[in-house]
């Protein structure tokens, strides 16, 4: 259903500038161009850059209604700011960068389409959709009276564990005495008063309470998201309330403008001939021979490995994950980005190359909701980000957790404690629990109960993103009670 009048509304939508915050606010720039919006969606000139790099110079030509616009992130370029780099930015330079010098850069923009809208060649702005960690554009929407709506793009339950950061602060939890607080099983303290999240340890909360500065940057800049989200219109989450419910109810309950409307995979794969396919968000240039390779496997045999986008290992944990992959004797398809490993490049064993040549496949990057959908992939080795956990529900692949930063560890708990569709790795990793857990994925009865009830949750979700589902529904009130209020 479009819900184009007589003039169509047009959407500027914003992501903080990172692959895990950018693809869920691009699937939902989509949404609503299919709804009828005509979309302008704006990356960094950085961002821009990496995409015409990975994905050709008519990358970003965009479609009838779609357009892109770029804004610098205000990095020199020896920080990622304005190089030719292709590795993520540092997360806390650029968070610092953004917040400071962001918001002049985007109202200029503003001002340029609606030079453009008064000459007659797009649709006015009529609302703003920004990532939750960029609550400090909300200025801009209010000076001009329009809707702004933010998207998390991490879980409910991250988003809710976020207001309780100061109250970690008030209780003396953080921060931690010194490093030894990391190891000496302190993060084993259970927290028992966050609503719906009782008796979580600390090391399942977000990680970055794990810090001994009581002006941890990132722990007051996500206090002060905290406190400014109230503002929003609305708040949308890439989420169903069959997965996090009782985490909704809470979050429902301080903010009654409130919409899941998850998860978008399922959404955009059930939309036939979608003309907005080929239009992609990935920093990184797919390497496509990996599908073909995949055909060439029996059903659920391989193990799919992939850490995300800021994830860094040390060179050792990256050989225990590779012997333990090599004495599985499962096939494999391992994702190994050009800064995985900390201080160097990747360099594996001539030993190893012999050892999986014929079971074995690394690529650089891929398109992983290809790979995660493909019939021959019959478990996830993940780092739990939330992209990946929604997308391999999505698929019907239950994972094996490898949580690192961020979010993760939250990720991780529900994926193996709350939902049963998953194991968790040893933060400590070793070969042998890297081989033993394989074999359990991939052929042990608990691999076999985590498989049939992730396809479960894959068919709710299945049924919430079709038409008369509980997603697909708050999808149509967003839009009707938010997006075109003022229209």
């Amino acid at each position: 259903m479009s819900y184009f009048t007589d003039r169509k509304p047009h959407a500027v939508l914003t992501p903080y500038p990172l692959q895990g915050h950018i693809n869920p606010l691009f699937k939902l720039a989509k949404l609503l161009h299919l709804k009828g919006f005509h979309i302008t969606f704006v990356h960094t000139e950085y961002n821009h850059k990496r995409l015409l790099k990975s994905r050709g110079p008519n990358a970003l030509d965009g479609l009838p209604g779609f357009r892109f616009e770029t804004i610098p992130d205000g990095l020199p370029p020896m920080e990622g700011g304005g190089g030719g780099g292709d590795v993520s930015q540092d997360v806390i330079s650029l968070c610092e960068s953004i917040t400071k010098n962001f918001l002049p850069h985007f109202n200029d923009l503003l001002a340029r389409l609606n030079n453009s809208a008064n000459a007659g060649l797009i649709p006015p702005v009529s609302c703003l959709v920004f990532d939750c960690s960029m609550t400090f554009t909300m200025q801009a929407a209010e000076e001009l009276a329009l809707p702004i709506v933010l998207l998390c793009s991490a879980s409910a339950s991250t988003f809710l564990s976020g207001f309780y950061f100061r109250t970690l602060f008030e209780k003396g939890l953080i921060p931690l005495k010194d490093e030894s607080y990391l190891t000496n099983g302190y993060l084993d303290t259970k927290v028992d008063w966050i609503p719906c999240m009782q008796n979580f340890p600390l090391k399942d909360l977000p990680s970055f309470i794990r810090t001994t500065d009581a002006n941890d940057f990132m722990v007051e800049f996500i206090i002060e998201v905290a406190a400014s989200v109230h503002r929003a219109s609305a708040i949308v989450f890439n989420t169903s309330n069959e997965l996090e419910s009782d985490v909704m109810d809470v979050l429902t309950s301080k903010f009654p403008s409130l919409y899941a409307i998850g998860p978008f995979p399922s959404f955009l794969n059930q939309i036939p001939h979608n003309q907005l396919a080929p239009l992609d968000s990935n920093l990184w240039k797919e390497d496509t021979k990996c599908l073909q390779w995949l055909e060439s496997k029996e059903p659920m045999s391989v193990v799919y490995v992939n850490f995300g986008s800021i994830v860094v290992m040390t060179p050792e944990q990256l050989l225990e994950f590779a012997w333990g992959l090599a004495n599985s004797k499962k096939s494999f398809l391992w994702i190994i980005r050009p800064d995985l490993v900390i201080g160097g490049s990747v360099i594996l064993s001539s030993e190893f190359v012999n050892e999986t040549s014929d079971r074995g496949l690394i690529a650089s990057w891929c398109p992983q909701e290809e790979v995660l959908n493909h019939p021959s992939i019959g478990g996830f080795l993940t780092h739990c980000g939330w992209n990946s956990t929604i997308e391999s529900i999505c698929a019907g692949v239950p994972m094996l957790c490898w949580p690192f930063v961020a979010d993760q560890p939250t990720n991780c708990r529900y994926i193996c404690n709350e939902w049963d569709i998953g194991i968790e790795v040893d933060t400590n990793v070793k070969r042998e629990e890297v081989e033993n857990l394989i074999h359990e994925l991939m052929v042990g009865d608990k691999g076999k109960k985590m498989r049939q009830r992730t396809m479960e949750l894959k068919k709710k979700a299945e049924e919430d993103t079709r038409p008369g589902g509980c997603s697909y529904m708050n999808l149509d009130k967003l839009i009707k009670e938010v997006l075109l209020k003022n229209k």
